[in-house]
């Protein structure tokens, strides 16, 4: 499965109370969003995505901020479709890879970035992103590693979501601004929804701005 293929946004959601990720989930299924990445930090952040596959199959769940083999296993045992790290380490690119799961594996330099292809993957995300030289950095990859495909995390917002998108190696971006954790505390599932419609019509509209330049 092609992780970066669902959606050209990727939220990212911190669900400490598993009571809320049913309707955090159906939320983003509202505003146009068919994948969703649960921080899977928490025995609590286990049952969400659990609850999330099991009663709003029609959205993508992933178990994401992993950094041990252990939290990879339990996480597609509660029923996550893929899995994302921080960073790469051999002992826990090859533990996800055991599952049979598709990986984001995060990386931040090119070295990195080699090191993944050699594992086979081709969809791997940029994190920190901002940090880590922005879009200028992750542009220059492009030439030298023209089979990788990123999803940009980390300082990613709704203002410089585009400038990510509008490069040829990036297929997503992904961050916290669609669901923040204010905003599921407060039950604002109506927000949630405008907040991923909003964010799902201006990347259209700029991408269909940049093939009219390009044209």
């Amino acid at each position: 499965m092609s992780i970066l293929s669902i959606s050209p946004v990727i939220p990212a959601v911190v669900l400490d109370d598993p009571s809320r990720a049913v309707n955090v989930a159906r939320a983003l299924l509202d505003g146009g969003i068919g994948v969703v990445e649960v921080a899977a930090r928490t025995r609590e952040s286990l049952v969400s995505i659990e609850r999330i596959a099991t009663e709003v199959p029609e959205i993508v769940v992933g178990a994401g901020t992993i950094t041990r083999t252990t939290q990879a296993v339990m996480a597609a045992s509660a029923g996550a479709s893929f899995i994302a790290s921080p960073g790469p380490t051999p002992t826990l690119v090859e533990g996800i890879l055991e599952t049979g799961l598709p990986y984001l594996a995060g990386c931040s330099t090119a070295g990195e970035a080699m090191e993944l292809i050699e594992h086979g993957l081709t969809e791997v995300r940029f994190f920190p992103a901002e940090a880590s030289g922005g879009p200028a950095y992750l542009g220059a990859l492009a030439g030298p590693l023209p089979s990788l495909r990123f999803c940009a995390t980390g300082g990613i917002s709704l203002a410089n979501a585009g400038r990510y998108l509008a490069l040829p190696n990036v297929s997503a971006v992904g961050g916290t601004w669609i669901a923040p954790a204010d905003r599921i505390r407060a039950h604002d599932w109506a927000g949630i929804t405008d907040r991923a419609r909003r964010t799902i019509d201006l990347l259209v509209a700029l991408s269909y701005l940049q093939e009219s330049v390009s044209a």
